[in-house]
């Protein structure tokens, strides 16, 4: 299905849900490609279903928060959830039912992108995602949780687009480009950003908003024509020259 039809489809089932007031399952709302909702999600839930939302609003935790992905439909899953249904102009109550997946189908591509990101602009080096620190379903699913996020900072920065230099890398680009030995690359999470519609400073300043533990920009060291990106276990933030 393309992105234009999914994207109308899901408009009509908002607007029927809106006027009729109908309580509905996420399947009645729409049949997606790539997964489907099969019930309302609200606190205290928990399962698969949880996890996938997880995934698609950890672009939304609030500044310096980082959501888990653990399957548990806790306060800061329905607080991201919130922020996510404000940031497009819907019910903000943080229950995830109809028009919140909808929103969300119209925003993934079939294989469960974001539509303004793939698989192929995270890896520039090794299409298969092997040789890296992970296995390559780690590695995969890393730079899925990646794309999410930046996601949710394209369309907090006016959905503009964004501009990806390097994603994942196995252990030989990783020596060919001159990275560092622990680089988060090597994990499928570790992203560049080079300057476009937004200054580095921007992307860096931004992305604070947006689930990164790691975010290095210009003033680091050998970051001066980059900003990176990435999901590092504990909190390292360092741009200087952009008051980071």
């Amino acid at each position: 299905m393309s992105r234009l039809v999914r994207f109308l489809l899901s408009l009509v089932m908002v607007a029927t849900a809106s006027v009729a007031g109908v309580v509905a399952t996420a399947g009645t709302a729409h049949a997606d490609a790539c997964y489907t909702w099969g019930r309302t999600l609200s606190q205290g839930m928990s399962g698969a279903d949880v996890t996938q939302l997880q995934i698609r609003v950890a672009g939304y935790p609030g500044y310096g928060n980082v959501l888990a992905i653990d399957g548990v439909y806790g306060p800061a899953t329905a607080a991201a959830v919130t922020r996510f249904q404000q940031a497009y102009g819907l019910t903000a109550d943080g229950v995830a039912g109809p028009q919140t997946f909808s929103r969300i189908y119209a925003l993934q591509d079939d294989d469960c992108t974001p539509i303004h990101f793939s698989y192929a602009e995270l890896n520039q080096c090794n299409s298969d995602w092997s040789g890296g620190a992970v296995s390559a379903a780690t590695a995969r699913s890393n730079a899925l949780r990646s794309m999410w996020k930046l996601e949710a900072m394209r369309h907090a920065l006016g959905d503009q687009p964004i501009r990806v230099t390097s994603g994942f890398r196995s252990y030989a680009c990783n020596s060919a480009v001159g990275g560092s030995s622990t680089s988060r690359h090597l994990y499928g999470d570790g992203v560049d950003l080079g300057a476009g519609s937004h200054s580095l400073c921007r992307l860096a300043q931004q992305a604070r908003y947006h689930g990164f533990n790691g975010i290095l920009g210009p003033g680091y060291p050998d970051h001066n024509d980059h900003t990176h990106l990435d999901h590092r276990s504990s909190r390292f933030w360092s741009a200087p020259s952009c008051g980071i």
